[in-house]
């Protein structure tokens, strides 16, 4: 093997345009963030005046100064700044967001991004045949690199896609997606501060647990709360009128059936709690797919899932708030008497578990639409950030075929190394030359080399562009192992690790697509000859089947 590059790239080019929008950017969201902050200054000490103006006002009414109606002013003035402060307050964190979200992008354009941002820890496998030996989780991993996801689905989806090789046509569709998205910066910019801290508050599994679990009260039963209800408002007014008895009656049996119901009651009113606070915090992201016009067949449908019904997921989500607040209404000293005269926590109990009935099962559709447009959002913003790396052509072969292994890249680059240290090389391998052996001194790049050709092959079944001048290949699946590890708490050695991961790849082998195999020094520790006796007899197995 010789390297088509012997001399390392010059550097980063910290002036190419997605650089300078990125600066200008994060520069004018700074701005709006200082001007902002001083206006919310400004809005804390008015708030301060307003309020030293009500105490005076309350001791000249005290002393009988004034009449009382005055104090009415500045408590109004207050709620109005109270409000204006909360609102100047939210575009502030929106525009530290913002600068934020582009200052990210700056370091990955300067290759200062490893070690920051969402790593993908929990997706670690090391039994996956290439997660591990090529780096796609965990610091400075390729996840890390291509994430701008902000929801658990979102990262979820990336997961999945690098972890797994899409069929020819599923990457076309990415492909149309992810260039439609390239040019959103807005869009991008958008889902990014959305919501006050998404990652964080989404609990993918959980929510849709409660969304499409079992009913916690019997339908039947809010009718006779119903009819309790309105029997005692009935009675309520015969009492005002003198008529007393009818209404303790009515009292008496609508407090039995409150109590008989407290326990279902008190399950659904507390059992919303997280679920409403994690779709509100979903609520922003959706209105802002909701009112983004797309074109490329996978968007629209994805779109679609969310405005489903003709009623948009934002809509139905207010009405679970507006219930949720209606519970909350319950701790108000001064509505508290009429809740308790109303049952009113039963009613809100039984609309959120219609709504959970009518709209439940639309959740989990909503979070897969997310998640996956979150997942092109994040393969787009690498294809803007890395307008040079194009989209790989599969070769997929006669229809109802096994295509004929192939990998043909020329100048392919790691995309996780820095450009400084970047050295491209041309490689091909099937067709005439289905084995490729790398040799040289310790050093020299032989395992770079290996995970250069993973890892782009990574990209190119993730629907990602990927690090070269042009890349053709076979659909194919991926067996490595350039980081086989023993396991001291299992008592698994190295050798056995080895062995069982060769033993995967070779099932793979036997499956519809071709592997593309990366073996790095096979049966390293066992003496020379048996090491090449081994290693001879998995390579001939893996060529015989097509690999």
């Amino acid at each position: 093997m010789t390297r088509t590059d012997t001399t390392a790239a010059a550097g980063v080019d910290v002036a190419t345009p997605a650089a300078v929008e990125y600066r200008a950017r994060a520069e004018a969201r700074r701005a709006t963030l200082a001007a902002l902050r001083a206006r919310e200054m400004r809005i804390s000490n008015l708030r301060l005046v307003v309020f030293g103006v009500a105490v005076l006002l309350a001791a000249l009414i005290w002393r009988d100064a004034l009449a009382g109606a005055w104090l009415l002013l500045p408590v109004a003035a207050f709620i109005v700044l109270v409000r204006r402060h909360d609102k100047v307050t939210r575009a502030a964190d929106a525009a530290g967001r913002a600068a934020d979200f582009y200052d990210r992008g700056l370091a990955r354009l300067e290759d200062r991004w490893a070690g920051s941002g969402e790593a993908g820890e929990r997706f670690r496998d090391d039994e996956h045949p290439y997660a591990t030996d090529l780096d796609l989780f965990g610091q400075g991993s390729l996840f890390q690199l291509l994430s701008i996801a902000r929801t658990g689905a979102g990262e979820e989806a990336l997961a999945a896609w690098l972890k797994s090789s899409a069929e020819p046509s599923e990457l076309a569709a990415r492909h149309e997606a992810v260039r439609e998205l390239t040019g959103e910066l807005d869009l991008r910019e958008a889902l990014s501060i959305a919501g006050t801290d998404v990652r964080a508050g989404v609990h993918t599994t959980e929510l849709v647990r409660w969304a499409e679990g079992p009913s916690q009260l019997e339908p039947w039963k809010q009718w006779v709360a119903l009819v309790l209800t309105s029997i005692t408002i009935v009675t309520g007014v015969w009492a005002w009128q003198g008529t007393q008895l009818p209404f303790f009656l009515a009292l008496i049996a609508q407090g039995v059936f409150q109590v008989r119901q407290r326990r279902q009651v008190d399950v659904v009113l507390h059992g919303v709690q997280m679920p409403a606070r994690d779709l509100a915090i979903l609520l922003d992201l959706l209105k802002h797919l909701e009112d983004h016009t797309f074109r490329a067949p996978r968007l629209v449908a994805l779109r679609e899932r969310i405005v489903a019904s003709g009623t948009p997921a934002s809509a139905i989500i207010r009405r679970l708030q507006r219930l949720v607040e209606a519970h909350d209404w319950e701790h108000n000293m001064i509505f508290l008497p009429i809740a308790a005269l109303l049952t009113w926590g039963n009613h809100v109990a039984y609309g959120i578990e219609r709504w959970r009935a009518r709209h439940g099962r639309r959740i989990g559709a909503w979070l897969t639409a997310v998640g996956e447009i979150e997942a092109l959002s994040s393969l787009s913003a690498y294809r803007y950030e890395h307008p040079g790396d194009p989209f790989p052509v599969i070769d997929a072969g006669p229809a109802g075929t096994r295509a004929h292994g192939l990998f043909e890249g020329s100048n392919l680059g790691h995309p996780l190394l820095p450009a400084a240290r970047l050295v491209r090389n041309d490689v091909s391998v099937g067709g005439h030359a289905s084995l490729l052996v790398v040799s040289g001194s310790n050093m020299s790049g032989k395992s770079t080399l290996l995970r250069t050709v993973g890892i782009n092959a990574v990209l190119a079944f993730a629907g990602a562009p990927v690090r070269a001048s042009a890349l053709r290949l076979s659909p194919l699946a991926i067996g490595g192992t350039l980081r086989i590890q023993d396991s001291l708490q299992e008592g698994r050695s190295r050798f056995y690790a080895e062995i069982t991961r060769i033993r995967s790849i070779v099932d793979l082998a036997r499956g519809a697509r071709p592997v593309l195999f990366l073996l790095d020094e096979l049966f390293h520790g066992t003496n020379s000859h048996d090491r090449l006796v081994g290693a001879t007899g998995v390579l001939r197995c893996l060529l015989d089947l097509g690999a």
